[in-house]
Parts: C-alpha cells; structure tokens; sequence
C-alpha cells in the first residue's frame, strides 16, 4: 500500500549563513499563508516534525485537529559542521574546493564536523519507513528543512543528488510524495 507525505518546509527564519543543527526560529506572522496551508493539507493525516524550533512552531501552527506525533531528530536539516551560520561567501573563500565539491558532488563529501548528503539521507530514511510501516495508507505530514525534502524527493524520483539540487523548495510549500508499490506518480510539487 502506498503511503502519501505531504512535506512542509517550515516557515522563513530570515537568516543569512547556512543553518543547519542550529536552532533558530521561524517567522510565522504571514497568518494567512499558514492558513491556506492548513486548509491544503488532508485533515485526517498525522503531522510529525524535525525537533528544531522552527519545524516545531511551524507544524503546531497547522497542526488544527490532525494527530500530532512527538518531534524527531531523524528530520533535522543537514548538520553543516563548523559552516553553520556562515554565508556561502564567505565558506568559499574559507573551503573553495570543498565548498564546491560538496555542492557539485553531493555524497559523501561532508563540511568539516558536519554530515554528507549520504549521512543525511542514512539518517532520514529509516524513519521514514518505519512510519510508512506503522501507519500504511495514511497521508502524513512532515514539517522539515530543505534538506531533508530533498533527500526524499531524490528517493521518490530516481534522480542523482546533483540533480535533485536544482529542485527550489520554499518556506511553507507542500511537497507531496508517495511511495510504495502502487505509486502510479510518485511525486507532486506544490509551491
């Protein structure tokens, strides 16, 4: 049976430098946007999200009457080591051959203490299919980073990681997946 993911990216944090483990929160005053959304989304679906508070805010803000599942770790952004809160600038004058690799080559290639592409992936993967396991058939909305929707969306589509990286992912947009064996079109994106 197939299971549908109705992934949220949670709301803007304004912030500059890359933000990854570090824990900053989100604006949430576009009421109206997070409105639409919750009106979007199915009603009996199960919401769960990344532990960081700005996926915590941002799911009990459109979370109405669905089923609310405790935070997780398992959908926390990238960690990017010591480039968390960094410009893009400044870590490629800081790393330029890394920073390049690490973005032209995604995989194993990880920022210095931080996590690859493929650690990201490893990390977000179980939980996803322990979840499709527990509750198979039920839409479940995930309120996540940029990063962990992509990791799915390259699962559900096939795609490399290089090409899954040209995918835009907004603050509050849907991304909506399905997996399983009777997935006619696995993936749909709703901005």
């Amino acid at each position: 049976m197939s299971a549908i993911w109705y992934w949220v990216r949670h709301g803007p944090t304004h912030q500059k430098g890359f933000t990854g483990h570090r824990d900053v929160p989100a604006d949430l005053s576009d009421t109206a946007a997070l409105g639409r959304l919750s009106a979007y989304l199915p009603e009996g679906a199960l919401i769960v999200s990344s532990d960081l508070i700005r996926a915590v805010t941002t799911a009990d803000a459109i979370a109405a009457a669905r089923h609310r599942l405790p935070n997780t770790p398992a959908l926390r952004e990238f960690d990017f080591g010591t480039w968390d809160g960094l410009t893009f600038d400044t870590i490629a004058a800081r790393d330029p051959d890394l920073s390049r690799a690490y973005w032209e080559q995604p995989g194993d290639i990880a920022p210095p203490g931080g996590e690859s592409w493929n650690a990201a992936a490893a990390r977000i993967r179980p939980f996803v299919d322990e979840m499709n396991t527990a509750h198979p058939g039920r839409p479940i909305i995930a309120v996540a980073h940029v990063g962990v929707i992509l990791t799915q969306l390259c699962r559900a589509t096939g795609k490399t990681p290089a090409e899954t990286l040209a995918q835009h992912i907004d603050n509050l947009s849907v991304t909506r997946l399905t997996f399983g064996p009777d997935a006619a079109d696995p993936v749909n994106y709703i901005p």
